[in-house]
C-alpha cells in the first residue's frame, strides 16, 4: 500500500482534513500528523515532524500545510534531501514530480485556488519523475545544500 505523511497548523485545518480523506479515498494509508484545532503552533514543528517522520522510510510523499503554504515549505526545504514543492495548478504540481522529483508538496489553508486543491494534488500524486537531464539538474539543486 502506498504511504504518505500529511501535517498542518492552525492555518489549514480544513484542507488538510479534505487531504487526508482524499488520499484515504485513493487507497493511501496516511500518517496524519496535523491538528485539528486553530489554536496557534508554530508551522516549522509541523514541517520538521513530518520530514523527521518521512525519514523514517516506507512514505511515498509527504503533504505540508500552514495558512498561505509558504512558512511551511520554507522550513522543509532547509532540511537536507528535501524538495516541497508549493504549485497553485495542476501543471505546476504535475512538473513539480516530473521535473524535480519533489517529495512533499505543500498548500495554503487561506489561499483561493482558481484550482480545486485536490485535483493539483492529484496532478502530482499521478506524475511520475522523468530522470534523464532532469536528475542531473537536482543533482545540481541538491548540491546548493549547506552553501
Amino acid at each position: 500500500m502506498s504511504k504518505a505523511v500529511v501535517a498542518n497548523d492552525h492555518g489549514a485545518v480544513s484542507l488538510a482534513a479534505e487531504v487526508v480523506r482524499h488520499l484515504e479515498k485513493r487507497g493511501f494509508e496516511v500518517t496524519y500528523l496535523g491538528i485539528d484545532h486553530e489554536e496557534s503552533i508554530d508551522y516549522p514543528d509541523k514541517a520538521e515532524e513530518a520530514v523527521m517522520e518521512y525519514r523514517k522510510g516506507g512514505y511515498d510523499f509527504g503533504v505540508l500545510l500552514c495558512g498561505t503554504g509558504i512558512g511551511i515549505s520554507i522550513s522543509a526545504n532547509k532540511m537536507k534531501g528535501i524538495r516541497c514543492a508549493l504549485p497553485e495548478t495542476k501543471y505546476a504540481a504535475t512538473m513539480a514530480k516530473e521535473h524535480n522529483n519533489a517529495n512533499f508538496i505543500a498548500f495554503g489553508g487561506r489561499i483561493e485556488y482558481s484550482e480545486n486543491p485536490l485535483d493539483i494534488l492529484d496532478g502530482y500524486i499521478d506524475a511520475t519523475f522523468q530522470g534523464g537531464r532532469h536528475e542531473r539538474r537536482i543533482e545540481k539543486m541538491m548540491a546548493l545544500e549547506g552553501k
